[in-house]
């Protein structure tokens, strides 16, 4: 069993321009994950993490909770998630 996992979410709504990837990032450094949130041409945002399996899981339940609870910004309408391959060069977690 992997101690470390990886995920990707596309985060569908209104999440660009109101401080989405900035919240994405703290929450992110909060639990310890590595990666990256970087706005999507069609309007979506990218929200790539690594790190333990019970901080992604954590993760994944921020992006998605309803109401929120911990002030994210904008509206999210969806959340796709998509496994990853784990990279041994991924560290920090930075806003693109």
């Amino acid at each position: 069993m992997s101690t470390v996992t990886r995920v990707t979410w596309f985060v569908r709504g209104r999440v660009q321009g109101v401080g989405f990837r900035w919240w994405a990032r703290a929450r992110a450094l909060e639990l310890g994950l590595a990666g990256h949130a970087r706005n999507m041409a069609d309007g979506r945002v990218e929200v790539v993490a690594q790190g333990p399996p019970d901080a992604v899981a954590r993760m994944e339940e921020l992006l998605r909770e309803e109401p929120t609870r911990t002030g994210r910004p904008g509206q999210v309408v969806s959340v796709v998630a998509q496994q990853g391959s784990v990279r041994d060069d991924l560290t920090g977690f930075v806003e693109r």
